[in-house]
């Protein structure tokens, strides 16, 4: 996990508790969290069946999820929606991203080589869309429609910046309030 998400989180109150990634749920559940936060990370997330399996639980337990990056695709493929790998990445910063839900763009700060399906979003009929890539109309966010789940491929945590999705975070605190 990049230390400025941790920040970003702890300037809005939290009280966080970081987990190795194979930590099991059950281990994890008794902390008793009001959220989780699945963090970015490297690698191809199409082979991390543990990571599946424990995002999967912690949507069960009906508490906010948040993830970024890696978690993105981490929540993507718990619900059974695919990730590829990329032609070419996104990397650096100034990339465009369109809000579907607010209707704006935002400039964002982008490392990743993997993607979610876009098709298979659109067929899943529980999941949505809500931020594409401006350059090349990649999933760059999704959110479940009736859990407390979002996620998006950025870092809105971004330090210098670009900060303009730093309020992402502050949606997150509103799902756990």
């Amino acid at each position: 996990v990049k230390k400025n998400i941790l920040n970003n989180l702890v300037a809005r109150n939290c009280y966080l508790k970081v987990f190795p990634a194979q930590t099991p749920f059950s281990e994890v559940q008794t902390w008793g969290a009001d959220g989780y936060f699945l963090s970015n990370g490297p690698g191809d997330p199409s082979v991390m069946n543990y990571a599946v399996e424990s995002a999967k639980n912690i949507i069960a337990a009906g508490k906010p999820v948040f993830g970024i990056c890696l978690g993105h695709q981490i929540i993507a493929l718990t619900f059974g929606l695919s990730t590829y790998k990329m032609h070419n990445g996104h990397r650096g910063l100034n990339h465009p991203v369109r809000n579907l839900i607010k209707n704006h763009c935002e400039i964002t700060s982008q490392n990743h080589g993997f993607c979610v399906s876009a098709d298979e979003i659109n067929d899943s009929g529980e999941i949505e869309i809500t931020h594409i890539n401006l350059n090349d109309n990649t999933v760059e966010g999704i959110r479940h429609k009736s859990k407390p789940v979002f996620s998006v491929q950025y870092h809105p945590e971004a330090a210098p910046g670009p900060n303009d999705a730093n309020y992402l975070f502050d949606d997150f605190i509103n799902l756990l309030n």
